[in-house]
């Protein structure tokens, strides 16, 4: 078995075997499990359609019941069926910009950790400027310049604005590696740059970026729900959790179950995020690693 092969195995295993023994990190995957399981089948089986408009004048701002679990909104749609498709919506969104975003950022920092100086420093530099611009202004100058905000936009402008850390986190650990004896050994038998990445360099540099993806997609869906509440994000009368928040913001005394459920669904998976974030940090942890 070679070197990289043997040391993504053992990564793997110290992982699982930490994450197994954390009940903390155990309760917040099966947090997330849950949600990912209710709003991907939850919409199957809820009778009423996200977009439905059940009745404009009996059923505006219902409080919760048998029938409508969660109560409707003020255009008489029933609030659980949008939590559950907005939150798919959310969720999908943010997992799609954060891959995209760790896609950018490992190729930029591989890219920068195995370049020479004057090129390094070139790449680097542009990247210390693209973290200067606060990442929310940027955000809404660009979707105010664009007259209609699709989900598969909102995804790429999250993207390509989010990769600048990933790429520095990267660059860090490629450089601490790349006069290691392996990496050294795997040049002088003839692997071209591609490869000496793909095969030596890449297993070393998943765990950081595992632990900051992890971390990422919480933060994008609270990014994402501030933009949709503030109506530039997902676009009525699709829903996501920002936007249904929002939906009730007006009616918070009056009929605050519309706002409360999406609002604390969020803070649940973003906590669940940030847990299981922390743990995979601590079963990565230098400790815990497989020695080179």
């Amino acid at each position: 078995m070679t070197h990289d092969r043997a040391r993504r195995t053992d990564l793997r295993g110290v992982i699982a075997h930490q994450l197994r023994h954390d009940a903390r990190s155990r309760a917040a995957a099966l947090t997330l499990a849950a949600v990912i399981g209710l709003v991907v089948l939850g919409p199957l089986v809820i009778a009423d359609a996200p977009y439905e408009q059940l009745d404009i004048v009996n059923l505006v701002h219902a409080a919760p019941s048998r029938r409508h679990l969660l109560g409707t909104d003020v255009f008489s749609r029933d609030v659980l069926s949008r939590l559950l498709s907005g939150g798919r919506i959310s969720l999908a969104l943010a997992t799609c910009a954060v891959l995209m975003e760790s896609v950018i950022g490992i190729a930029w920092g591989m890219c920068a950790g195995m370049a020479g100086d004057r090129l390094d420093a070139v790449l680097m530099r542009t990247v210390d400027a693209a973290l200067s611009i606060p990442r929310v202004l940027l955000l809404l100058a660009l979707l105010a310049a664009v007259p209609h905000v699709s989900i598969w936009l909102l995804v790429l402008l999250l993207g390509v604005t989010g990769w600048f850390g990933t790429a520095r986190l990267v660059r860090g650990e490629v450089r601490s590696v790349r006069g290691a004896d392996f990496v050294l050994a795997a040049r002088a038998l003839g692997a071209s740059p591609i490869r000496l990445a793909l095969r030596h360099l890449l297993p070393h540099v998943l765990g950081p970026v595992l632990v900051a993806s992890t971390l990422a997609v919480g933060q994008v869906i609270v990014l994402e729900a501030g933009l949709s509440w503030l109506g530039i994000g997902v676009q009525p009368p699709q829903p996501s959790w920002g936007n249904v928040i929002r939906d009730g913001t007006e009616f918070i005394a009056t009929a605050p179950w519309v706002s409360l459920a999406p609002g604390c669904c969020l803070v649940l998976v973003v906590l669940a995020l940030s847990a299981l974030g922390d743990g995979l940090r601590d079963a990565l942890a230098p400790g815990q690693l497989p020695r080179t």
